[in-house]
């Protein structure tokens, strides 16, 4: 699925507070900071997390806020988000991230294990917190790391 693609997915609009779990090298991230109004991004691996976030510093996307941190656990402090992005397969959806999705929010997240079928699976909250899953299409990804 295209960076563009889960943008679309998730309805992001330009007051949508975005959390991404996984930065990679920054560029979803810099392609989301176009559209929403923040976007916070946690990467897992150091040396992914500093260059992402220099290079995100260099070309000036201000309203992209990186850390190094377990992605699994998403970016509390500045909960809820509109929207949340995962980038590596989980074989669930991570609690602490659907208590992190505001109510009307959206998640996209690749469910299932790293040698079994993976599913891109769209998590809704609705307006009383009531969470409701979609199968999207079969993926391929990464496994979330960390120390969950």
């Amino acid at each position: 699925m295209s960076n563009c693609g889960t943008a679309v997915i998730l309805h992001i609009d330009s007051t949508h507070r975005i959390l991404e779990v996984g930065t990679g090298s920054g560029y979803q991230a810099a392609i989301l900071s176009e559209i929403a109004q923040e976007v916070y991004s946690v990467e897992v691996i150091k040396e992914l997390a500093d260059k992402a976030k220099r290079r995100l510093q260099e070309v000036e996307y201000t309203n992209v806020h990186t850390k190094l941190g377990d992605g699994y656990y998403g970016w509390n402090e500045y909960a809820p988000y509109d929207g949340i992005i995962v980038t590596a397969v989980s074989e669930k959806v991570p609690p602490s991230l659907v208590e992190q999705l505001k109510n009307n929010g959206r998640m996209i997240i690749p469910i299932g294990t790293e040698y079994s079928p993976q599913n891109l699976v769209l998590l809704t909250k609705n307006s009383k917190g009531i969470t409701h899953t979609k199968h999207v299409l079969p993926v391929r990804f990464v496994p979330l790391t960390g120390k969950h």
